[in-house]
C-alpha cells in the first residue's frame, strides 16, 4: 500500500505540502487555546481583571478564526487530492486492463477487475482522504498536546505514560485480527460481483429453464457469506471505540483527582489544571482519531494490494522493442507449424498447424465443436500468442508487428457479436471512425443489414443498447458483419458470424462478399457446411490438428470427417457427391 500511494501521489506533493502546513497551523492554534484559557483563569478571573479577560478573550477569537480557517482549507485540498488519486487509480487500471491479452483477463476474472477498478480504488481514496483531514492531525497533536502537558505538570503526565501503551496495544490486535478479514471480504465481493453479471447477462437462459430460484439460492448463499464476514468485521472493530472511550474517561478522571489533590496543597493552580485536562483529551482524542485510520487501513490495504496486483501485471503480449516498419499491406497469412496450449494446460489445444491464405482467396476452417476453430484465428490478432511455431502476416511474424499496425490490417467479426451502447453509426465506425455515411450504408448493404436500418425511425442514428440487446440476434450478427466491412482491411475473419442468419440471406451476404472482398484474404469459421462449401480452401480440423485440407469436391473424395459432416447437414447423398 505504501509504495502504490507513493507512486500515485508524488505528483501532488505540492498540494499535500500545502495541507501539512494548513494542518500544523491547526495544530498550533489548538494547542495554543487551552494556555490561553488557563491564563485568563489565572490571570483574570481569580483576579478580577476584565480587562485582561477581554485582550485575552478577542486573542482566542482570532485564533479560533485562524483554526477554522485552516481546517476548512486543509478539507477542500485534502479532497482534491483523494480525488484526483482515485481519478489517476482507475485510469490506470484501465490503461492496464486494456492492455491485457485475454490470458490475463481470464487470470483476474471480468468481476475481479471490475472491483478493483470501482470498490478497491474507493477504499483507498477514503483513507487518502481520512489521511490528509484528520489523521495528520492527530500525531501533531498529540506531540504537541505531550510537551504542553509536560511544561505545565511533570507529575500528572505520568498518566499519559500509561494510557498511551494500552491505547497502542489494543489498536495492534485488532488490526492483526481484522486484516485477514478484510481480504475475505473483498474476495467475496468479487464472489457477489460474479454471480450478479451472470444472472444478469443469462436472464434469458434462466427463465427458460426455470431456475430462478435456483441462482436466487445461490446469489443468497453468496450474499450470506459476505454478510457474515462483513459481520465478523464490524463485530471486532464495534469493540474499540468504547474501549478507547473507557481509556480516555479513566485518564480524565486520574488527572482530575490527582490534580484535585495538587491544587488542595498549593502546587498548582485551578487554570493549569483545566489546561491540563483539554490538553489530556486533546492527546488521547488524537490517538482516538488514528484509530479511525486503522479500521479503515486493514481494508485498504488489502484493496492496494489487490490494486497493485493488475498494476504489477505485465502483458504476455505486447509490441517488439524494434517492430516491423512499412510492411505493405496485401493480405497474406502462412501458418508454420503452429502449436498453442492455454496457461498451465497439460495438452496443447493446436498442433501441428500449416497452411497459407494468399490474397483474394477464402479459407474455410470447419470441424466439430471445441476442436480450437476459434482459437486458430485467434492467434491471427494475437489474441493469444503461439507456444510454438509461427504465424506470418504478409511474411513477417505477428509478434514482430507493433500491435495497431497488425490490427489495422485485419477486420474481425467475433463469435459473439458485441454491439455498443450508441447509435448504429456509432457501432459501425468502430471500424472506420472516418467513415461517411454512404460508406456505412454500402457496408450494410453488403452485409445484408440496409433494410432494417432503413426501417429504424432514425436510421443511421437509432440507438443501440449495450451489448446489442435492442436488436436480434440476425441483427446484431449483420452489423457486426458491416463494422468489420466498414475497415476496408486485407484480412477480414468471420468467427462463425452466419450462425443466426437463415439460408436465404446467408447466401445473398456470400454472395455479396465475394463481389466487394475480389483481393481481399478472407478466413470463415462456421458450423454450416453451406456457407463454405464454395471456399477456395477448407480446413477440416480434429482434435487440434489438420485432419484435411482442400476444396469441397476434393474432401469428399478423401475425407471421411469431412464426409461425415456433410452427410449429417445435407444428406448422405451430398456426402457422396451426387448432390
Amino acid at each position: 500500500m505504501i509504495r502504490l500511494l507513493r507512486a500515485h501521489l508524488l505528483p501532488y506533493w505540492r498540494q499535500i505540502l500545502v495541507i501539512v502546513i494548513l494542518v500544523l497551523l491547526q495544530a498550533i492554534a489548538s494547542l495554543y487555546l487551552p494556555t490561553l484559557n488557563a491564563d485568563i483563569i489565572n490571570d483574570g478571573v481569580v483576579t478580577g481583571d476584565t480587562g485582561y479577560i477581554l485582550r485575552a478573550g478577542a486573542i482566542m477569537l482570532v485564533v479560533t478564526l485562524v483554526f477554522v480557517a485552516a481546517a476548512i482549507s486543509a478539507v477542500f485540498f485534502g479532497s482534491r487530492v483523494a480525488m484526483g488519486l482515485g481519478r489517476d487509480l482507475r485510469g490506470a487500471l484501465f490503461r492496464r486492463v486494456q492492455g491485457f491479452s485475454q490470458a490475463e483477463v481470464n487470470s483476474f476474472g471480468t468481476p475481479s477487475l471490475i472491483t478493483r477498478t470501482t470498490n478497491d480504488v474507493q477504499q483507498v481514496q477514503m483513507v487518502v482522504l481520512m489521511m490528509l483531514n484528520v489523521i495528520l492531525l492527530a500525531p501533531m497533536m498529540m506531540v504537541g498536546g505531550i510537551i504542553m502537558s509536560l511544561r505545565l505538570n511533570v507529575s500528572l503526565s505520568s498518566v499519559i505514560l500509561v494510557a498511551i501503551p494500552v491505547m497502542l496495544v489494543f489498536i495492534g490486535l485488532m488490526v492483526r485480527t481484522g486484516l485477514p478479514l478484510f481480504k475475505a471480504m473483498q474476495v467475496r465481493i468479487d464472489r457477489v460481483n460474479q454471480v450478479t453479471r451472470e444472472v444478469l447477462s443469462g436472464i434469458r437462459v434462466i427463465r427458460a429453464f426455470d431456475r430462478t430460484r435456483h441462482e436466487e439460492r445461490r446469489f443468497a448463499g453468496a450474499n450470506a457469506d459476505l454478510t457474515e464476514t462483513t459481520l465478523r468485521v464490524n463485530r471486532l472493530f464495534a469493540l474499540m471505540i468504547p474501549v478507547m472511550t473507557i481509556i480516555l474517561n479513566l485518564s480524565t478522571i486520574a488527572v482530575m483527582w490527582f490534580g484535585g489533590r495538587q491544587i488542595a496543597d498549593g502546587d498548582m493552580q485551578i487554570g493549569d489544571l483545566t489546561a491540563f485536562l483539554t490538553y489530556i483529551i486533546q492527546i488521547l482524542f488524537a490517538v482516538l482519531m488514528a484509530t479511525i485510520l486503522f479500521v479503515m487501513v486493514p481494508r485498504a490495504a488489502a484493496s492496494a494490494e489487490r490494486i497493485g496486483a493488475v498494476l504489477d501485471a505485465e502483458p504476455s503480449i505486447v509490441d517488439p522493442p524494434r517492430p516491423a516498419r512499412d510492411v505493405p499491406a496485401r493480405g497474406r497469412i502462412e501458418f508454420r507449424d503452429v502449436e498453442f496450449r492455454y496457461p498451465h494446460a497439460e495438452e496443447p489445444v493446436l498442433s501441428g498447424i500449416s497452411f497459407t491464405a494468399e490474397p483474394g482467396q477464402t479459407v474455410a476452417i470447419v470441424g466439430s465443436t471445441g476442436c480450437g476453430k476459434s482459437t486458430l484465428v485467434s492467434l491471427i490478432p494475437r489474441f493469444y500468442d503461439v507456444t510454438a511455431g509461427s504465424v506470418l502476416v504478409d511474411g513477417v511474424d505477428v509478434r514482430e508487428f507493433e500491435l495497431k499496425d497488425l490490427w489495422r490490417r485485419i477486420g474481425l467479426v467475433p463469435q459473439k457479436s458485441f454491439l455498443f451502447s450508441g447509435t448504429v453509426a456509432a457501432n459501425l465506425r468502430q471500424g472506420d471512425p472516418d467513415a461517411g455515411d454512404d460508406e456505412l450504408w454500402e457496408a450494410l448493404e453488403t452485409a445484408q443489414g440496409k433494410e432494417f436500418v432503413a426501417g429504424m425511425p432514425d436510421q443511421l442514428d437509432a440507438v443501440v443498447a449495450q451489448g446489442g440487446a435492442s436488436v436480434s440476434g440476425g441483427q446484431r450478427q449483420r452489423l457486426a458483419i458491416a463494422r468489420a466491412l466498414a475497415k476496408r482491411a486485407p484480412i477480414n475473419i468471420f468467427d462463425d458470424s452466419f450462425s443466426a442468419l437463415d439460408f436465404t440471406t446467408d447466401a445473398r451476404l456470400r454472395a455479396a462478399l465475394k463481389r466487394r472482398m475480389a483481393g481481399a484474404t478472407v478466413i470463415i469459421v462456421a458450423q454450416r457446411v453451406g456457407t463454405i462449401m464454395h471456399a477456395d480452401r477448407i480446413i477440416v480440423l480434429e482434435n487440434g490438428t489438420i485432419a484435411a485440407m482442400g476444396t469441397h469436391g476434393e474432401l469428399l473424395e478423401r475425407s471421411e470427417t469431412y464426409r461425415e459432416i456433410v452427410a449429417s447437414q445435407l444428406g448422405r447423398e451430398a456426402a457422396e457427391g451426387v448432390a
